[in-house]
């Protein structure tokens, strides 16, 4: 029996250390990488904002509702669980 050669994977890329240690913050200009730093911590803001608005709302639609219960609703929601006094 013949041996069979491994065949490669093809053509390899030739890249050098100092190439392949650059990174996207390196090659953009400090300014443009600035404004992208302060554009993400604006979204970030701006979505704590919303959360927090949103956990707000919820707050107020609850205390509405149970404000809004008939006897009814309290009592079969607490029951008599209360104290006489």
């Amino acid at each position: 029996m013949a041996k069979k050669k491994k065949q490669g994977n093809g053509q390899r890329p030739d890249l050098s250390t100092n190439e392949s240690s650059i990174t996207l913050g390196d090659q953009l200009q400090g300014d443009v990488l600035e404004k992208l730093k302060a554009a993400k911590k604006g979204l970030i803001d701006q979505e704590r904002q919303k959360e927090e608005e949103r956990q707000a709302k919820l707050a107020f639609e609850r205390k509405q509702r149970e404000k809004n219960m008939s006897f009814e609703e309290l009592l079969e929601k607490y029951g008599d669980s209360g104290s006489k006094y």
